[in-house]
């Protein structure tokens, strides 16, 4: 791997270009600064995107799963995702997966295709379906999720909760996981759905400590230990977490970056990706019911 994409100068002037902190202008003006030439800099640019074609760690076409589209109704708008579950008539746990802020690409549905193979009944949501679906220009979909009004998106997504908690090949028992913009999404979800009974919160922005009492899901918050600018947000999570006599678990990953979990970007770090993963798994068998063997 390049060096230079461990400087945390440069992950942390990527991570804010990337959340709209900063202009595509004004991060490759400092990037140069760092690197020292905007040659180099626009040669390093595509380092730091995401590389698709590690994505698949579950093949698409494998044949243990059916994947398909799926869309619900909420409130009058058409909200559509990608459906993946394993062979057979059983009834399973559902699990929400809601994506980054580059939309539901091929990272997020492999993500789908693993908890499948755990015997969920995993469901990629779309949070861009309304807008015509996720574009494959990633600056393009982050341009469009920038352009969402966050509390009818929420709104939107939480309406996934009756749609799996009633679907045919549900238990009832329904949970959702997010990463980075997914991850604030999904706490926003566990105060609008009280039928929610377990959510897993990579990296994501807090809710307003005066919606805490509203949740009724079990938590799990997974925090990158160098993630400065979500990290901000724990103390006062916890502190109304706590006071609100709400069930959670706060687990910090020492010396890794936001993103560590996104096994396509330079930010991914196995070790820690990896327990994060068999915490989330675990945390839901044991929230919502053990999938059926």
């Amino acid at each position: 791997m390049d060096q230079r994409l461990t400087d945390q100068r440069v992950v942390d002037l990527y991570d804010s270009f990337t959340h709209g902190l900063i202009d595509r202008r004004t991060f490759l003006d400092r990037l140069t600064e760092v690197v020292g030439s905007a040659a180099a800099a626009l040669a390093l640019l595509p380092l730091l995107q995401n590389d698709y074609a590690r994505a698949e760690t579950v093949l698409a076409n494998d044949s243990r799963l059916i994947a398909e589209t799926a869309s619900y109704d909420a409130a009058g708008t058409r909200v559509s995702g990608y459906l993946a579950r394993l062979k057979g008539d059983a009834r399973r746990p559902a699990v929400i997966v809601v994506h980054e802020n580059r939309g539901r690409n091929p990272h997020i549905e492999d993500i789908a295709r693993r908890l499948a193979l755990e015997g969920f009944l995993a469901f990629a949501v779309d949070a861009l379906s309304p807008q015509g679906g996720t574009p494959a220009d990633e600056d393009k979909a982050r341009d469009m999720i920038a352009t969402l009004d966050l509390g009818d998106t929420a709104r939107q997504i939480a309406a996934a909760v009756p749609f799996l908690a009633h679907h045919q090949g549900s238990t009832g028992a329904v949970g959702a996981v997010g990463f980075c913009w997914g991850g604030g999404m999904v706490n926003r979800i566990a105060v609008l759905s009280p039928d929610l009974k377990a959510a897993v919160a990579y990296y994501g922005a807090q809710p307003p400590a005066a919606d805490v009492p509203r949740i009724h899901a079990a938590l799990l918050l997974h925090y990158a230990g160098l993630d400065g600018r979500i990290n901000a947000g724990i103390p006062a999570y916890e502190e109304a977490l706590k006071a609100a006599g709400k069930t959670f678990t706060v687990y910090v990953y020492p010396n890794v970056n936001h993103a560590f979990n996104n096994d396509t970007t330079s930010r991914y770090n196995k070790p820690a990706a990896d327990l994060a993963w068999s915490r989330t798994v675990a945390f839901f068998k044991d929230k919502l019911g053990a999938p059926p063997a």
